[in-house]
């Protein structure tokens, strides 16, 4: 089975987010099932400085009418030998950010018809023909149509697979910019929203088969689906969910090299070891019993701060420390600044992205929270199974199908979770959280060690999208 996998960002060369880890892990994973994969990326500027590539192919790429020069450079994805071909055009592609500064670039449209047709451009190039053609999220959305339209004889025959990775963001753009796609009206019509185009809403319609990234989210979207409810129940029989696996040779605490010490389940020495350095490293008390809460998001409303913000002096009041690691919204930046310099010893906050402080911060704390308004899949509740830290979830999307709260099933619990979107619940959750730390070290142990016993390799996950392919290609 050949398949040609395209994305906006992979990780480690260009990441904002969980897709990039997404797009780094599931190629490989089906490559070790026996699949030939081929993923395809911008050559953003970040991709040059971290990856090894040389010049494969130099051909033209339509947007708007003209003409744009693509020249491919060939790379491989980390500890494999799955190619990633990244598609350079510096007027496009060498740019300090992946998607924009302070907002999306003005010309985003054209960026990523540019990266979705010279993907098809490519195999044309490199006379390869894929089985699957696997698009991810708005930018890539226009691949399914273009696939049927531009008649290009390596991938007429392919089948279309579109995996939403977070339906919030939908890549629409003023009517007036459609030029830049090149399809004639008809074509155009799926992604046509009254004086909008709307990427993810043609891709949905166009698209041979439709996935998103838990089973939960996949059922939650045909009734809260930001507007496009009605397009997603059209193809509610094409609609699946497939849960998100852990690249377990990057999350892996018996074997991190960016931790201070590793451990294993049955040793959880170091986990405690990298507590203490890391309360010593951000200036937080030395104290091995209070429980550390742990929070690494993008700091934006979807992920819970709405209800972290007015919660915080109550959280406190329970005795924890408190480190959290992102940046996003200036007021939850600022809020997060004035909590650790009125809290000095008990409140850390790191206003930036750092990939070391993220697995450190994984390790060294007790509880991870994650109150998010809705969540497709999330990685880091699985990142801190793995690494023995016990998840405090919204019952949401993915979250509701990786953690079982401890309270209502006392054998399979590996966590605490709450459903009503409000402080006083999350607050009750944590609470419920800490008195067992507290109270309770052997009940404690358990959750943490059933936590790190779940297989969350994306294998499993793997043969489930190897399943969807091999239904989408009958």
């Amino acid at each position: 089975m050949r398949v040609l996998f395209i994305a906006a960002e992979v990780a480690p060369f260009a990441k904002t987010g969980g897709l990039a880890d997404v797009a780094l892990a599931l190629p490989r994973a089906l490559a070790s099932l026996g699949a030939d994969v081929v993923v395809v990326m911008p050559r953003h500027r970040s991709a040059v400085a971290k990856a090894e590539m040389h010049e494969a192919a130099r051909f033209l790429v339509p947007v708007g009418g003209q003409p744009r020069e693509c020249v491919a450079y060939k790379g491989a994805l980390p500890q494999s030998k799955v190619p990633v071909y990244f598609l350079g055009n510096d007027a496009y592609f060498d740019r300090p950010a992946v998607y924009g500064e302070g907002g999306e670039y003005a010309d985003a449209l054209e960026r990523f018809t540019f990266l979705s047709r010279g993907a098809l451009e490519l195999c044309e190039a490199l006379r390869w023909s894929p089985d699957i053609v696997h698009a991810n999220d708005w930018h890539t959305a226009l691949v399914p149509q273009l696939m049927k339209h531009l008649g290009l004889p390596h991938s007429k025959g392919a089948r279309s697979v579109l995996t939403i990775h977070n339906l919030a963001y939908q890549g629409a753009f003023p009517r007036a910019q459609a030029g830049a796609i090149g399809l004639s009206d008809a074509a155009l019509e799926p992604y046509l929203r009254g004086d909008q185009v709307n990427l993810l809403r043609g891709g949905i319609l166009t698209a041979d088969l439709v996935n998103t990234v838990s089973p939960t989210y996949a059922r939650e979207i045909l009734e809260r689906g930001d507007g496009l409810e009605g397009e997603l129940r059209s193809r509610a029989d094409a609609l699946h969910g497939v849960l998100n696996g852990i690249d377990t040779a990057v999350w892996n605490p018996a074997a991190d090299t960016m931790l201070w010490a590793t451990y294993t389940r049955r040793s959880l020495a170091g986990k405690a070891l990298n507590k203490a350095q890391l309360q010593e490293e951000l200036g937080l008390a030395q104290d091995p019993t209070a429980p550390l809460v742990g929070v690494i998001s993008r700091l934006a409303e979807q992920k819970g701060f709405d209800l972290i913000l007015p919660a915080f002096e109550r959280l406190l009041g329970l005795g924890i420390q408190f480190v959290v690691l992102g940046s996003g919204a200036p007021e939850y930046e600022g809020f997060f600044r004035d909590a650790a310099a009125r809290h000095s010893g008990r409140v850390a906050a790191l206003i930036t992205f750092s990939e070391e402080r993220a697995h450190r911060i994984e390790a060294a704390s007790d509880m991870f929270l994650m109150p998010s308004r809705f969540e497709p899949c999330g990685l880091n509740q699985q990142y801190s199974l793995a690494y023995g830290t016990v998840p405090v979830v919204r019952a949401t999307g993915g979250l509701r199908d990786t953690i079982t709260d401890v309270d209502q099933d006392r054998k399979r619990g590996n966590g605490f979770s709450f459903e009503a979107y409000t402080a006083e619940a999350m607050v009750d959750a944590v609470a419920r959280a800490v008195r067992t730390y507290r109270d309770d070290a052997r009940a404690w142990r358990d959750i943490v060690q059933r936590g790190m016993d779940q297989d969350l390799s994306w294998e499993n996950s793997a043969r489930l999208y190897r399943d969807l392919y091999r239904k989408v290609g009958r």
